[in-house]
C-alpha cells in the first residue's frame, strides 16, 4: 500500500511592528508576538489555559474598524500589526484607569507580600494612573476570610476569568464560576458558597492566577510577610507524595522562616500544586521539633505506659479533646533526659554493637525512610550491610507498592514505571484501579482529569466512588477484594474477542496459553457474580480496552494493599502485554507512589532483597560488586526481613536491635497492639527523626534530625525523575542532617563513611546503579532528569520503557495467570462491616508533619469514618455523631460522615490520626509474594457509640 506524507502545516506571514514574521495557520497575534520578543500586555490572559479576550487591555491595531484583542485573534496572511501606537496606548490607558477607578484603597499591594506582582498596579504604574479618592466604590461585593490560607476581596475582582479557568482548565475542580448580574456580579465558589464551606480542595492554583488583589494567601503564622523583594527565593521539590513537583520557597531569612511558596515549571508538574505543596511546609518550624539528644532515664525502666489517648484507657470523649492529637511531651519528655551528640552517638554505636557480637547479624534490623534523600536512603542501608552484616532493612515500600514491584519484576524485570503520568495526553483508553488520586496525587489527577476533557476515556475502578470517578466515563464499583475476578472477566472477553496484539504476543511475551486456559473460567456473567460489577459494564471496559490504539493503566494501593496484591498486579501486567499497550506513548503501567521519594528510596537499595538498583542480594556477582564498592565488607548472602517480618521476628526474640530514620511504624503498620509488644520487646531501639513520634516513645535514644526543609540531596519520583531537593532552612537547634548522622554512627562501629557532602554521595549512588548512570549534580538542572537517560547534558530522558525489549533474562514479559482468592478476614454476623483505610488530601502518612501544620490541620483537624447513608440511618446515627468501630484486634471511637462514596457494607478510616488510629483494627495478614500487609480489608462491627 502507498504512503502518502501528511500535508505540510500551512503557515500565513504578517508584519508585527515592523518585524516579517510567518507563523502556522491558527497562531493568535499575541503568541506570534511573544514569539517574536514583542510584549503585548494582558490582564484576563495566561498561555496556560484557552483565551478568552474579555479585559481588552491587549488590543492592537490590525488596520480594520475596530481594535482587534490579540490574544484570540488569529493572524491573517499580510496582515499589518502596531502594538504600541499613541492611540493603542491611551485606549489599554483608559482601560486600566476604568479598573483602577473600582479598586478597593489599600495601603499596600496584597498580591507583593503573598504570591506575585500585582498585575493591574503594574499597568497602573506603566500609565501613570492612581485611583482617586472620592469616586464610589458601588455595591461592595465584601471580603470572604472563611477559607483558612486564602483571602477573597471581591472589590478588587476584575471578572477576567482567570481563578474559573485555573479551577476548571487547570486543576479540574470545577467550584469557581459566576454569580449575580450587572455590577452586582462577583466570582462564586459552588452555589454562591463561602469558599471555606464550598468544595474547594484549596490548592490555591486560582490564587496563582489572580492578576489583582482579589484573592490572596493569608499568612500562615501571625507574623507579617516581608515583600517578596525582601525574601530569599529557593527552588526546590515538594516534600510530600510521589509527584514531586517543582516550587520556590520564599524565605524570610532573618526569621529562618517560610513566607509562601509557589509552583515552579517542570514538565511533571507544570507550575501546579496542591494544598499541601503550597501551604502545608510550616511544620518544620513547629516548637515540638527535637533539638537535643535523648536518652531514656534509668528510672524510666522497664519503659513505661504509652501517652493515655493511643492506650484506649479513659472515656473516649475525654481523650478527643487532647488538642491536636499528637504526643503528648508533658507526658512522654520526663522519660528522657537531654544528652550531648557524642554520648548519643557513642550509647547507640555500643548497644548496636553488642546486640550484634552477642546475638549476630540478624539481631540487627533498619527501617529507613521514604522521607528521606536518595543519598540518605543509600548510606542507611550501607551501614545496615556493610556495617552490621545483615539485609534486614526496610522502608515504607513494603506498606505500599511492594506486591506492585514484586509483580513488576517477575513480569517486565522492573520495579519502576514503564510510562510517565503525563503521557496519559497521548492515551485512547486510562484506568486508574484502585487508586485515590484526588487526594493522594492531586496534581497527577490533574493530568488525568485534562486528558479526559481531551478526549481520552477515563475508566475509574474501585470499590470506594473517590473523586476522581465522578470524572469517569465509566466508573466500576466492585467489590473489596475482588480485582482478579474483575480483571479476569475483562482478559477472557479480550481473548474472546480476538482483541489481542498476535505479533506482540508471538514476538514478547511467555505462557501466553497458560494465562488463557486461567482465564476462560471468568466469563463476564461469573466474574460479575464475585465483583459486583454487572457483566455489560465488563463486556464494553474490555471493548474499549481491547480496541484502543493506544491504552494506560495507573493503578493505586487499592490493587496493592491486599493479601492478593501481587496477583491483582499480575493481571493488570497481562492485560497490558496480550494487547500490545507497553513500549509505546500513551500505553504502559504505572504503580503511583505515595511518598515522595519511595521510588529513590528502593533505587538506592533500602529494601532486604536488593542492593542498589535493584542488583539481588542473593548474587555472587552483585555481592562481589558491592563489597568491592564498600571496602571489601563481608556481605550477607541471604534475603533480609521485611518490615512485617522484623516486627514478627522482634516479637520472638530475633531482632532485639533497631536503628529506625524517619519511620513511625507504631501508627503506620497494621494490627498496632502486635507492634507495641514488638518494639516493648526490643533491647534497644534508636530512633532519629524531627519529631517525638509513637514510635520514640519506645527508645533508648532518641536523634534530633533535620527536616526534608534543612538539607540538600536529591530525590526521585514516581515517573523516575531524579530532582534536587535544596536546603531552604537551619535545622533548629542542635539537630543536624540525616546524613551526616548516619555517617557518624557508622565511623563509631568501624565503617568509616567520609564524604564532604551529598553530592559526594550520589556520585558514588550513579557509579554503582546502571539506571542512574550519566547523572550528577550538574546535568540534573532545575527540572531533574528521567532515568535511564543515554545523554543527560541534553536530554530530559526516557519517558516510555521496553520499546524493544523488557528487562527480564529472555528479554519477554512473564505473564502469570491468577485465580480468585477470598480475603483473609471475611464479615460474619458479629463482623459485618468491611473496613478499608487510606488517605485524605490534607494529611499524609502518620500525621506527624501535616498534623503540625496550621493549614492542613485546621482543614481537616480530626477522625472519622465514612459510613453509607442506609447504614447509618439503620444504626441511628448522624452527621457528627460518635462511634465506636471494633475488630478482632481493637477498638477506636470517632465521629461519623455519611458518605454516597462508600457503599452498604463498608466503612472508610483514614489512618493519620493517632486519637483514632485506623492500624489498631486492621489485620497483620500479608500478600506471600509481595510481604505486603491487608490493610484495605478487614473486619469490623460499628456502633453507636
Amino acid at each position: 500500500m502507498a504512503i502518502t506524507a501528511p500535508p505540510a502545516a500551512k503557515t500565513v506571514t504578517l508584519s508585527i511592528d515592523g518585524q516579517q514574521l510567518t507563523v502556522p495557520e491558527g497562531t493568535t497575534i499575541y503568541d506570534a508576538a511573544k514569539e517574536a520578543g514583542i510584549e503585548i500586555p494582558v490582564l484576563c490572559h495566561d498561555e496556560r489555559y484557552d483565551p478568552v479576550g474579555v479585559c481588552r487591555i491587549c488590543v492592537v491595531d490590525v488596520g480594520a474598524r475596530v481594535y482587534a484583542a490579540a490574544c484570540v485573534r488569529p493572524c491573517e496572511d499580510g496582515m499589518e500589526v502596531k502594538t504600541t501606537t499613541p492611540e493603542v496606548e491611551e485606549r489599554r490607558g483608559t482601560l486600566t484607569q476604568l479598573l483602577m477607578a473600582d479598586q478597593p484603597p489599600t495601603e499596600e499591594d496584597p498580591k507583593e507580600t503573598t504570591t506575585a506582582d500585582n498585575e493591574l498596579l503594574v499597568l497602573a504604574r506603566r500609565y501613570g494612573i492612581e485611583r482617586e479618592d472620592g469616586i464610589p466604590l458601588g455595591a461592595g461585593r465584601g471580603i470572604d476570610l472563611s477559607n483558612p490560607v486564602i483571602a477573597v476581596n471581591h472589590d478588587a475582582c476584575i471578572l477576567c476569568d482567570r481563578c474559573v479557568r485555573a479551577c476548571d482548565d487547570i486543576q479540574g475542580n470545577d467550584v469557581i464560576g459566576r454569580s449575580g448580574k450587572g455590577y452586582a456580579t462577583l466570582i462564586a465558589f459552588d452555589l454562591n458558597d463561602p469558599m471555606g464551606e464550598s468544595s474547594c480542595v484549596t490548592c490555591g492554583e486560582c490564587v496563582a492566577a489572580c492578576p489583582t488583589g482579589a484573592l490572596t494567601n493569608k499568612p500562615i503564622n501571625s507574623v507579617p510577610i516581608k515583600p517578596r523583594t525582601e525574601l530569599d527565593s529557593v527552588d526546590t521539590v515538594c516534600p510530600y507524595c510521589g509527584v514531586g513537583c517543582a516550587l520556590t520557597y520564599h524565605v524570610d531569612r532573618e526569621r529562618n522562616s517560610i513566607s509562601f511558596a509557589e509552583g515552579r515549571e517542570q514538565p511533571g508538574s507544570k507550575r501546579r500544586l496542591c494544598v499541601k505543596g503550597r501551604y502545608g511546609w510550616d511544620y518544620a518550624s513547629s516548637p515540638q521539633r527535637l533539638t537535643t539528644p535523648l536518652i531514656r532515664r534509668e528510672d524510666s525502666y522497664p519503659k513505661g505506659p504509652l501517652s493515655a489517648d493511643v492506650r484506649g484507657e479513659g472515656d473516649g470523649r475525654r481523650k478527643r479533646k487532647k488538642p491536636g492529637g499528637l504526643v503528648d511531651y508533658d507526658e512522654v519528655l520526663p522519660h528522657f533526659r537531654e544528652a550531648t551528640w557524642e554520648e548519643a552517638l557513642e550509647l547507640v554505636a555500643r548497644r548496636l554493637t553488642e546486640i550484634h557480637s552477642d546475638g549476630g547479624p540478624g539481631a540487627i534490623a533498619g527501617f529507613g525512610s521514604a522521607k528521606c534523600s536518595n543519598e540518605e536512603a543509600y548510606l542507611f542501608q550501607k551501614l545496615i550491610r556493610a556495617g552490621f552484616g545483615t539485609n534486614n532493612v526496610d522502608h515504607c515500600t513494603r506498606l505500599c507498592h511492594a506486591s506492585s514491584v514484586a509483580a513488576l519484576f517477575e513480569g517486565v524485570g522492573s520495579g519502576a514505571v514503564s510510562t510517565t503520568y503525563g503521557d496519559i495526553i497521548n492515551a485512547d483508553v486510562a484506568i486508574l484501579a484502585g487508586t485515590n488520586t484526588t487526594a493522594n496525587h492531586p496534581v497527577a489527577s490533574s493530568f488525568f482529569k485534562q486528558a479526559k476533557r481531551r478526549g481520552t476515556k477515563l475508566i475509574v475502578v474501585d470499590p470506594r466512588r473517590e473523586r476522581i470517578a465522578d470524572h469517569a466515563d465509566i466508573y466500576c464499583q466492585l467489590k473489596p477484594g475482588t480485582d482478579v475476578a474483575f480483571y479476569n472477566g475483562i482478559l477472557h472477553e479480550v481473548i474472546a474477542n480476538d482483541w489481542v496484539d498476535r505479533e506482540f504476543i508471538a514476538q514478547r511475551v511467555t505462557n501466553y496459553g497458560e494465562l488463557a486456559k486461567v482465564v476462560k473460567q471468568y466469563p463476564p456473567e461469573r466474574a460479575a457474580q464475585i465483583c459486583g460489577v454487572d457483566a455489560d459494564t465488563i463486556r464494553e471496559v474490555a471493548r474499549l480496552w481491547g480496541t484502543a490504539n493506544a491504552a494506560v493503566i495507573y493503578w493505586g494501593m487499592g490493587i496493592s494493599q491486599h493479601t492478593t496484591g501481587t496477583d491483582n498486579a499480575r493481571c493488570l501486567i497481562a492485560m497490558c502485554s496480550i494487547t500490545g499497550n507497553v513500549g509505546r506513548q500513551g500505553t504502559g503501567l504505572h504503580p503511583l507512589r505515595g511518598q515522595n521519594n519511595v521510588q529513590g528510596a528502593s533505587d538506592a537499595g533500602l529494601i532486604p532483597m536488593f542492593y542498589p538498583d535493584y542488583q539481588l542480594v542473593t548474587r555472587e556477582d552483585a555481592r562481589e560488586k558491592f563489597a568491592d564498592a564498600w571496602g571489601g565488607a563481608e556481605l550477607d548472602p541471604e534475603r533480609g526481613l521485611t518490615v512485617t517480618e522484623i516486627i514478627a521476628s522482634a516479637l520472638q526474640g530475633g531482632v532485639r536491635g533497631m536503628y529506625m530514620m524517619g519511620e513511625n511504624p507504631f501508627l503506620s503498620d497494621p494490627n498496632v497492639n502486635k507492634v507495641r509488644k514488638a518494639l516493648s520487646a526490643l533491647e534497644f531501639l534508636v530512633v532519629q527523626d524531627i519529631f517525638l513520634t509513637e514510635t520514640a516513645e519506645f527508645a533508648d535514644v532518641v536523634l534530633p534530625a533535620s527536616s526534608y526543609m534543612e538539607k540538600e540531596g536529591t530525590y526521585t519520583n514516581t515517573d523516575r525523575r531524579v530532582q534536587i531537593g535544596r536546603k531552604v532552612l537551619e535545622p533548629p537547634g542542635e539537630a543536624r542532617e540525616d546524613w551526616m548522622i548516619i555517617c557518624d554512627i557508622s565511623a563509631r562501629i568501624g565503617l568509616p563513611m567520609e564524604y564532604g557532602s551529598p553530592r559526594e554521595v550520589f556520585d558514588e549512588m550513579a557509579a554503582i546503579m546502571p539506571n542512574y548512570a550519566g547523572l550528577s549534580y550538574d546535568n540534573l538542572g532545575p527540572s531533574g532528569k528521567l532515568y535511564p537517560n543515554p545523554d543527560p547534558e541534553h536530554s530530559d530522558g526516557t519517558v516510555v520503557l521496553f520499546d524493544e525489549e523488557f528487562g527480564t533474562d529472555d528479554g519477554k514479559a512473564h505473564l502469570v495467570p491468577a485465580e480468585w482468592l477470598p480475603a483473609k478476614e471475611l464479615p460474619d454476623d458479629e463482623y459485618p462491616f468491611i473496613l478499608n483505610t487510606g488517605r485524605l488530601l490534607e494529611h499524609w502518612h502518620t500525621g506527624s508533619m501535616t498534623r503540625r501544620s496550621f493549614a492542613l490541620d485546621t482543614i481537616q483537624p480530626e477522625a472519622h469514618v465514612f459510613l453509607n447513608p442506609d447504614d447509618a440511618a439503620a444504626m441511628g446515627v448522624a452527621e457528627g455523631e460518635f462511634v465506636r468501630v471494633t475488630s478482632r484486634r481493637g477498638s477506636i471511637e470517632l465521629s461519623a460522615r455519611i458518605s454516597h462514596r462508600d457503599t452498604p457494607g463498608t466503612c472508610f478510616i483514614p489512618f493519620h490520626f493517632r486519637e483514632a488510629a485506623a492500624n489498631v483494627l486492621t489485620i497483620d495478614e500479608i500478600d506471600p509474594t509481595g510481604k505486603i500487609p491487608e490493610f484495605k480489608f478487614c473486619a469490623v462491627k460499628v456502633e453507636a457509640a
